[in-house]
């Protein structure tokens, strides 16, 4: 499924894995070399959702594609954002003014998402971002410059909290990290809930480094809601998912994980993840095709793709089709190619 949402693109993993043969043209590609910049998590809390995982999948694409795009060679670089929007910021800005990167992508954490794709408008260069799960960057804060891939919070929202109000959960209790993704997903998950009749009893906002949950469970617990809703992300769920087993949550409530990567449930275990509730945009063995593509990702990283990984390839393996069609790496010819392909 892939649509259009404000002006910027949002599209599921559906991902298109052939190898693109390209042939060089007389083209106008600046500085000689078509570069990527990944700006990614390879650290911290959100690095098993992004990191090396990425940074594969998107070298992965640039090999399929052939290594070049219009007879001029594609480069990669990386760089670890630490998290930090201002770190991030700087290096975007340094990518941008002095590297000369066209398009940056990855970038995990919606905070700095909503940076980075501000920055790419300024600079007239592209952002593609998975991973971020924000809807402001659907929504408010898209522009003529960014592209949001893989989910979003509204996508989330709507599988996991339609399913459950369906089921007749109508009370929740959120957790929520105190951040531009934990908002939007707390946001478009109440919608979803109050629009299906249900209600919200509660709420606890929590800083997105703090890993010892315990009393904000608690709070959830003793609210009686029927769902506990996990609105973060990264260890800091995790560890949240194993307190609330120790705390015996779901023996009377259900816990709902809004936003839970096939690496969350590996180190969970699938013990502590017994009758967990989430929504995913890929998964490995859908198909015939999904599972060749990750054979090979396997090969490289030793574990299977999630639907970042999927996201990455597959959203660079568009950018440099339409760098391809538009016969040029200037980023709105690019952006219209883009839309177009989008859409098709």
């Amino acid at each position: 499924m892939k649509r259009k949402v404000n002006g910027c693109l949002f599209a599921t993993a559906a991902l298109l894995m052939t190898s693109v043969g390209v042939s060089a043209q007389s083209v106008a590609i600046s500085d000689e070399v078509v570069k990527i910049g990944v700006l990614t998590d390879m650290s911290g809390q959100f690095s098993h959702e992004s990191g090396e995982g990425a940074v594969t999948a998107i070298k992965m694409a640039v090999e399929d594609f052939g290594g070049k795009v219009l007879g001029k060679p594609i480069e990669v670089i990386v760089a670890d954002h630490q998290n930090k929007p201002d770190t991030a910021s700087a290096l975007a800005r340094k990518w941008f003014d002095v590297e000369k990167v066209d398009m940056i992508g990855n970038l995990i954490n919606s905070s700095i998402a909503l940076t980075v794709s501000g920055l790419a408008k300024d600079k007239n260069r592209i952002a593609i971002i998975n991973g971020s799960g924000s809807s402001r960057l659907t929504g408010d804060a898209c522009t003529p410059n960014s592209i949001h891939y893989s989910y979003d919070t509204y996508a989330l929202a709507r599988g996991t909290g339609a399913a459950l109000a369906k089921e007749g959960k109508k009370s929740w209790y959120f957790l929520t990290a105190d951040y531009a993704f934990g908002h939007a997903l707390e946001a478009d998950t109440s919608a979803v809930v109050k629009a299906m009749g249900g209600q919200v009893v509660g709420s606890t906002r929590y800083p997105p480094e703090s890993f010892d949950q315990s009393s904000y469970l608690l709070q959830a617990q003793s609210s009686k809601a029927q769902v506990v809703a996990l609105a973060g992300s990264g260890n800091v769920l995790v560890n949240s998912i194993k307190s609330a087993q120790e705390f015996g949550i779901q023996q009377h409530q259900t816990l709902a994980g809004l936003l839970v990567w096939e690496t969350d449930i590996k180190a969970l275990g699938l013990s502590a993840a017994q009758g967990l509730v989430l929504t995913n945009a890929f998964y490995w063995d859908r198909d015939d095709e999904t599972l060749a593509w990750s054979k090979r990702f396997f090969n490289k990283m030793k574990v299977m793709p999630h639907m970042g990984d999927a996201g990455d390839y597959s959203s660079t393996m568009h950018y440099l089709r339409a760098v391809e069609a538009a016969g040029t790496d200037e980023a709105q010819a690019v952006m219209k190619k883009n839309a177009r392909n989008a859409h098709q």
